[in-house]
């Protein structure tokens, strides 16, 4: 199971390498060719997210960005240092510290952000944690064929 990780400071301008590179490693793991556009949006759009959330919560740790090559599968999980306060990740994945916590401008640019994800990816799973988040995003594959 290759795996390629990235860890880059939450910069605005390091969106595209992850972009970049998450293309070139599903492009060479199988994923579909109609479907690489998808992924570069993807990434783009919860490495933006990661970013944001860094920005706004002065978090020093760098985002990750971890490219996983399975036989059937290629999974992408952006992991970010968001520990905000009452804030979290409902079991639907829908961001926020339940009904009576007031929604910020983040929260709704979040839940927008995790809405475009979800309408680009079919098998994505939004995790938080100790640690922060994780958006882990699966697309499959198609197995290499072997030329006689």
């Amino acid at each position: 199971m290759p795996t390629v990780e990235l860890r880059f400071s939450a910069q605005p301008e390091h969106v595209r390498t992850a972009r970049l590179v998450a293309a070139a490693v599903a492009r060479r793991a199988g994923v579909d060719e109609a479907v690489l556009d998808e992924v570069r949006l993807a990434v783009g759009e919860a490495c933006s997210r990661a970013v944001g959330l860094h920005r706004s919560h002065d978090i020093t740790a760098p985002v990750t960005v971890v490219l996983i090559e399975d036989e059937k599968a290629f999974s992408i999980e952006v992991g970010d240092g968001h520990l905000a306060a009452g804030s979290g990740t409902s079991a639907e994945g829908v961001p926020g510290g339940g009904p009576d916590v007031p929604e910020t401008e983040a929260d709704t640019e979040d839940e927008m952000g995790l809405a475009v994800i979800s309408g680009l990816v079919d098998d994505v799973e939004v995790r938080t944690g100790a640690d922060g988040g994780v958006i882990r995003m699966t697309w499959p594959t198609t197995p290499a064929v072997a030329l006689p």
